[in-house]
């Protein structure tokens, strides 16, 4: 009875409190997640670097299969995690419980796949992804450790969705932040104390990983949250069409995140070392900067998921049109921020390299002249998938790194070089974009449509 009664306070505060305060209450702690998240990414980096820079490509290199680890566990998760939202917002708490389950199980047992497959090809692995012959021992070290992770990542994502999507992004942080804290204090360890290079990296990853997944795991049985059973799997048609339609928009994202990146290297390739090392760096420091809208974004999809749910459509407005303002106004800040102190922010990871600087500056602020836009296009597409709105989701998470990116960094370095190469990236978010105006709006007025029949009828029924 006390957890049911836990269940119905969290509808109350996600459908009555004050949207714009809601929204910031959740966001922090996500905001944290995502930043550490972000760090303890750019700590192997940062401190692979002083290795050289062959090594410091070669986390660029699997930098593409963890983004393949990261779309199974984002499939499952957000696929879940929407579903649960939804439901929990018309108090269907038995699915919602089921779906838990059954999102957390199977997000385990791809990651089992991806391990015993990774293992067995591990050197067409890294020659897949990118990696030249003067990187492939380091990326063959990285990835072999990297793999025994793979299950519990995944899980880890499904986790970490799951509660934030029922307004525990506090348990959330915890796991994650946790686990990101803790890579950050063994990388050094490793790394140089014990003389381990790459491998000390990876072993620091996957300890980590693992004591966030534990922390993650504990969550679930605290605050009213949904508790992961075995006995609540549910392997139906309708539980998985579920997960399909709510996590393939993230799957086509990470998915095509992965390959995008393979692209990347295989077109920076022919300029050497520096420039996989370069267009690396910049995509961590992208990704660490747009961590920031990215934790935003997820701290208004609870509130997305339960409103829409409870068919309060007017709440779900007001949270979208909040969160593009905030978003915009920090991402033009970083933007500013980043493009002046481009060479700077490289050199940090780059070992005093000359051409690794020179390259990564000039993609560093290509990037940023683009930047804000993002926080539009992330925004919606966070809304269309905790919606429900698959099909434009999807086509939205496969617009930047798939449908504009990909044939960008494959066909302009023919014509213009390096330049290509640093160029693709803000030509893709131009293009995501406008493409999300129409997506985005048609959904807006379809909800307005909706309100006002629903007016109607309650004006009918009164009268």
């Amino acid at each position: 009875m006390g957890k049911l009664e836990s269940q119905e306070e969290k509808y109350k505060t996600m459908t009555e409190k004050p949207v714009s305060s809601l929204i910031c209450r959740l966001a922090v702690p996500t905001i944290i997640s995502m930043l550490v998240t972000s760090f303890y990414n750019m700590a192997d980096t940062f401190f692979v670097a002083r290795i050289g820079t062959s090594a410091t490509a070669a986390v660029g290199v699997s930098f593409a299969l963890m983004a393949i680890i990261q779309a199974f566990g984002f499939f499952c998760g957000h696929g879940s995690g929407n579903f649960i939202s939804r439901k929990m917002g018309q108090h269907r708490f038995d699915e919602a419980q089921q779906m838990a389950a059954t999102g957390f199980f199977t997000a385990l047992m791809l990651g089992t796949v991806i391990l015993v497959l990774g293992e067995i090809f591990i050197d067409p692995l890294c020659r897949i992804l990118g990696a030249t012959e003067t990187i492939l021992p380091y990326a063959r070290q990285y990835l072999r450790l990297i793999l025994i992770g793979a299950p519990y990542m995944t899980a880890s994502l499904v986790l970490n969705n799951q509660l934030r999507f029922q307004g525990s992004a506090f348990y959330a942080m915890i796991g994650i932040a946790s686990g990101a804290v803790l890579n950050i204090a063994l990388d050094p360890l490793f790394i140089f104390v014990f003389d381990m290079g790459v491998s000390g990296a990876a072993l620091a990853t996957i300890i980590s990983q693992l004591v966030g997944f534990v922390l993650l795991l504990r969550g679930t049985t605290e605050g009213g949250n949904l508790r992961i059973r075995l006995r609540n799997i549910t392997f139906s048609k309708y539980y998985y069409s579920q997960i399909i339609n709510g996590g393939m928009p993230s799957l086509c994202r990470q998915g095509l995140g992965s390959v995008a990146t393979i692209c990347l290297n295989l077109m920076a390739g022919p300029y050497g070392d520096a420039a996989i090392a370069a267009m690396s760096v910049v995509g961590r420091v992208m990704n660490l900067a747009a961590s920031v809208v990215t934790g935003f974004g997820q701290g208004f999809q609870p509130v997305c998921g339960f409103n829409y749910g409870a068919f309060l459509y007017d709440r779900v407005k007001e949270g979208f049109w909040f969160c593009v303002k905030v978003a915009t106004v920090i991402l033009i800040l970083l933007s500013v921020t980043g493009y002046l102190f481009a060479p700077q922010v490289i050199q940090l990871f780059s070992k005093n390299d000359p051409q690794v600087i020179a390259i990564g500056t000039q993609a560093l602020r290509w990037q940023c002249l683009t930047f804000p836009l993002c926080g539009w296009i992330t925004v919606c597409n966070m809304m269309l998938q905790t919606i429900g709105k698959s099909f434009r989701a999807s086509l939205l998470a496969m617009s930047r790194q798939g449908l504009f990116f990909i044939p960008a960094v494959l066909l302009l370095p023919a014509l213009i070089g390096i330049q290509g190469v640093e160029i693709a990236q803000p030509i893709a978010d131009v293009c995501s974009f406008i493409l999300a105006i129409p997506l985005q709006l048609s959904v807006l007025h379809e909800m307005t449509i909706k309100q006002r029949e629903a007016a109607t009828d309650q004006t009918a029924v009164e009268g």
